[in-house]
This record gives C-alpha cells, sequence and structure tokens, in this order.
C-alpha cells in the first residue's frame, strides 16, 4: 500500500504509475439516480433499498436508469487499519449488502468520496487511503465512483484523479469513475484519459435562471441556464467514453414543468450524463413522463455520441443541433424568454455544417420527416417551411430523418 508520504508527494508533483482508466464503461452517457439533489446528508440503507424498488417498479430502469448512487454521508470512521466503514446507524447491514440487494435488481449502486481529507461534509475522504478505499468498493461490489474535490488546498488536480484512477484499476473491478472537480482546473482538457466523466461547473440548484450569488464562503447554485452556457462550448470534448458533466438533473424539484422539460431537453441534447435528482418513489405524471420519455432519451444515448450545439439564437430563440447516426438529426427549438414565441421553421435557413462529424445538414435539399418527440407526432417533411409557437422557457424537439 502506498503511504500517506508516497501519496504526498505524487499528488504535489502531479504524476502517477502509468495505468488506465476501465475502457469499456460510458459507451454512451451514464443514466442513473443520486441521493444528493433531494436528500442531502438525509439517507440510510432502507431508503436507498426503496430508491432501487422505484426505479424498477416506475419502469426506470427499463429506461436506462441503471446507477443507484448513494452521495455524501453514507461514511462511518475508518477501523485501526485505516479502513473506511459504513456509518452503523444509517446503513447497519453495511454496504456490501446494499450492492447485492442492487445488484439483486438488475441495478448498479455508485458511491461517493473526496480526494481530500474530508468530503465536502466533513466525512473521511480518501487522501492517504486511494488504494485501500478502492479495494473496500471492489469488494463491496461498487460500480460507480462520484470523487469530489472539497477541502484540497494543496492538492494537484490531476495528480489526484490519477492517483484514484491508478488505484480503481488496480482494484480489479471494473468501477466508472465521476470526476467531481466543478471545472475548476478545466477537466475537459486533461479528464478524458481518467475518468468517464468530469463535472464542468459548480453545483446546479432547482432554479431555471440564477446568476445571483450569496458571496465568498457560501454555497452558490446555478441555474440551468448558467450551467447550459458553461457546458455548451465544450462539446469536442465529450465522446464515449469520456463525457462533459453539467451536474444532476433536478426535474421533479420544484421547477415548472415547462422549465423540467426545457432542463431534461438540453441535457440530452448536450449528451450529459442523466443522473436523476428527484424522489422517484414520490413524483408526479409530469415528472414521469418527462424522465421517462424514451424517444428523448434516444437522443441523449445516440451511438454516435456527439454532444449537440446552439447553433443559432434569434430573438431569445435558440436553436440546437445534435447529429445522429444514420444521418438523422436532433433539432431543438429552445424559447429562453418568459412569453411564448411563434416562429417560421424555413428549412433554407437551417442548413448547416458538423466540424465533430464533418457532416453537412441541407434539410431544404434533403427532405426530411419531422418526428416531434415531446408530443410523438410526425408533422410532415422539411420541403414545406412550418410556423410553431414555443411557450416561455420551453422546448420543442424534433427528430429529422432524411427520406429515400
Amino acid at each position: 500500500m502506498l503511504t500517506a508520504v508516497a501519496v504526498s508527494g505524487l499528488l504535489l508533483s502531479g504524476s502517477t504509475v502509468n495505468a488506465q482508466k476501465w475502457e469499456d464503461l460510458a459507451k454512451t452517457p451514464p443514466m442513473g439516480w443520486s441521493s444528493w439533489n433531494k436528500f442531502g446528508g438525509n439517507i440510510n440503507e432502507n431508503s436507498i433499498r426503496e430508491i432501487a424498488d422505484a426505479m424498477v417498479s416506475s419502469g426506470l430502469a427499463d429506461c436506462g436508469y441503471v446507477y443507484v448512487n448513494i452521495d455524501d454521508c453514507w461514511h462511518g470512521g475508518r477501523d485501526e487499519e485505516g479502513y473506511i466503514q459504513s456509518d452503523p446507524e444509517r446503513f447497519p447491514s453495511g454496504i456490501k449488502a446494499l450492492a447485492d440487494y442492487v445488484h439483486g435488481k438488475g441495478l448498479k449502486l455508485g458511491i461517493y468520496s473526496d480526494a481530500g481529507c474530508k468530503t465536502c461534509a466533513g466525512e473521511p475522504g480518501s487522501l492517504g487511503h486511494e488504494y485501500q478505499d478502492a479495494r473496500t468498493y471492489a469488494k463491496w461490489g461498487v460500480d460507480y465512483l462520484k470523487y469530489d474535490w472539497c477541502n484540497t488546498p494543496d492538492q494537484n488536480s490531476i495528480g489526484s484523479y490519477r492517483l484514484m484512477r491508478d488505484a480503481l484499476r488496480a482494484s480489479g473491478r471494473p468501477i466508472l469513475f465521476s470526476i467531481c472537480e466543478w471545472g475548476s482546473t478545466k477537466p475537459w482538457e486533461w479528464a478524458g484519459e481518467i475518468g468517464h466523466m468530469w463535472r464542468t461547473t459548480g453545483d446546479i440548484g432547482a432554479m431555471f435562471d440564477n446568476d445571483k450569488s450569496f458571496g465568498e464562503g457560501f454555497w452558490n447554485p446555478l441555474g440551468v441556464m448558467q450551467i447550459v452556457d458553461k457546458n455548451e462550448p465544450l462539446r469536442k470534448y465529450a465522446g464515449p467514453g469520456h463525457w462533459n458533466d453539467p451536474d444532476m438533473l433536478e426535474v421533479g424539484n420544484g421547477m415548472k414543468v415547462n422549465e423540467d422539460r426545457a432542463h431534461f431537453t438540453l441535457w440530452c441534447m448536450m449528451a450529459a450524463p442523466l443522473i436523476l435528482g428527484n424522489d422517484v418513489r414520490d413524483m408526479s405524471e409530469e415528472t414521469k413522463s418527462i424522465i421517462s420519455n424514451r424517444e428523448v432519451i434516444a437522443v441523449d444515448q445516440d451511438e454516435l455520441g456527439v454532444q449537440g450545439w446552439r447553433f443559432i439564437v434569434r430573438d431569445g430563440v435558440e436553436y440546437w443541433y445534435k447529429p445522429l447516426v444514420n444521418d438523422q438529426w436532433a433539432l431543438c427549438v429552445f424559447n429562453r424568454n418568459v412569453d411564448p414565441r411563434k416562429v417560421t421553421l424555413d428549412w433554407h435557413d437551417l442548413a448547416t455544417y458538423d466540424v465533430m462529424t464533418k457532416r453537412y445538414f441541407s434539410p431544404a435539399d434533403k427532405t426530411h420527416s419531422i418526428r416531434n418527440l415531446w408530443t410523438h407526432k410526425d408533422e410532415g417533411r422539411t420541403d414545406k417551411n412550418i410556423t410553431i409557437t414555443v411557450p416561455g422557457r420551453d422546448v420543442v424537439l424534433y427528430r429529422l430523418a432524411p427520406l429515400p
């Protein structure tokens, strides 16, 4: 086992023994659920079991949501040999028993730690115990690790995350590695060979548009719009096995239905991991219909693995494109305004070229069918312009497929 002194030297230098992440994971953006957005630290093994049950009974598991992730505050202390233990009151059966239960449902278990000496909630972090913790997670049957960045004032981010990557690889169990460094040192530029996904921004809050700050030293959550604006320009760094992560979803946590729909759609257009943050045991039919819309999810999970982009903006209405397999395209018309907007889709005007896939798209020259993915209706062909009304803070999402 690496000593704490050796680990410290590695973190400060930014270098580690060469290893590789598990390559066969996250070929499409990961999908699942996490405890933090709804429950914070108020978690226990019974609530996690109930969430796993609800993921199956609600049909969410069949939609592709497979990870059940325990965020911060599951920890107990470390034993006399330094091995991390779960909280004996909240998780009396232990994480291994919980993982077995989740696996028995056909799902996967995720867990949380931090690169520092303590987690964001003050629980024991993994600093100096990276290989110990990775072996423990593997022994427990963990499938996913979210690795946070609190309490790391003198650490090198690249070195810290490489070290845990190497530890996970050495554990012998394929564990998806989610880097939660908040975009502080531009992880999109270095994390592709280290993790499977990386946070590009600070924490999300259940707010559609929030540019207010409570001041330094306070938690300052970002609104959906602020995160979109930070994540959208980073599309060239995303792809199969390495995804930009604009944070967990806030659908069902208090925003309006139209805002939830826009939030979910934009995450799908950005090929983002879809990690639910609501209480799936008790959700409205409106929330369920949004997060279980298989046609919209298919845009996110498209095997081409290309993040979409904001093509043009006119009068507060954004037009987004995302290239899909089989020469198909997703077109999202997003009304960022509070009030409705009537717009005409002039297909000659919507021709584009995608530098990522080197594909030219001219829906007027090559006729495409138009499928509305929220109404589940076919709405004609691109040989005729169409006029639509997009409600405020809402979207219209199309799949455009070339006709023979």
